[in-house]
């Protein structure tokens, strides 16, 4: 199970205005416990793409990151922490932008 820790929040601009709604960058740095496949002794942070929009809102993208090197790690969340990350975003957004 995932631990969140910490996390920045950040409105991603559109220069261009061809997108519709918000785009919300989060940096979320989670624990894990050793005996999980996600762990590593660098530590591990999610970089998630969330959108808030009338029509849709949601998580748009997620990336596994080690924290100390910035490597890319290519595995999955499970649905429940998919879920819990999704969740997180949702309440921070909401949190930021007064909602």
């Amino acid at each position: 199970m995932l631990n969140f820790t910490s996390y920045t929040m950040e409105q991603i601009k559109d220069a261009f205005g061809i997108l519709s709604g918000q785009r919300y960058e989060f940096i979320i740095e989670v624990e894990v416990e050793e005996d999980d496949e996600l762990y590593t002794e660098n530590g591990l942070y999610i970089r998630a793409l969330y959108l808030l929009d009338e029509e849709k809102t949601g998580l748009l993208k997620y990336e596994l990151i080690e924290k100390v090197t910035n490597r890319y790690i290519d595995l999955e969340l499970e649905e429940d922490e998919l879920q819990a990350v999704e969740n997180f975003c949702k309440e921070h957004v909401q949190d930021g932008t007064g909602e």
